[in-house]
């Protein structure tokens, strides 16, 4: 069984993110953590760009959605991201941690992690 993953870290993106009015005015910071199930075998064996996940355009998807649309939560956006990745790239798992480190004053982060498979 293959358990390959792709792995982008620490994308950082700023939106409207947020429930009190305050937060729906500004934009805020989020860090996405991204694993995707992806058969890396056939780049390895060719060390041929075509055979690999386009990581960077992966990446600049998820910029564009997350910062041109308005979330009031970080569920909502994980549940999103892992939406469009599973749909627009035909990949059979993914996983997503947001992070949204302002959230609490006294805590470094908050974040919440989610699976998801492509049925």
């Amino acid at each position: 069984m293959n358990r390959d993953r792709v792995c982008i870290e620490g994308l950082t993106i700023l939106t409207t993110i947020g429930v009190y009015d305050w937060e729906k005015s500004i934009k805020q910071k989020l860090v996405l953590d991204i694993e995707i199930a992806w058969n890396n075998q056939p780049a390895g064996m060719s060390d041929n760009v075509e055979d690999c996940l386009d990581y960077a355009k992966v990446s600049q998807s998820v910029i564009d959605f997350v910062e041109n649309n308005q979330f009031d939560l970080i569920e909502r956006v994980a549940e999103c991201v892992a939406e469009m990745i599973l749909q627009d790239y035909s990949v059979p798992w993914i996983r997503i941690k947001v992070s949204k480190p302002t959230a609490v004053v006294a805590a470094r982060n908050v974040a919440i992690i989610i699976e998801r498979t492509n049925v």
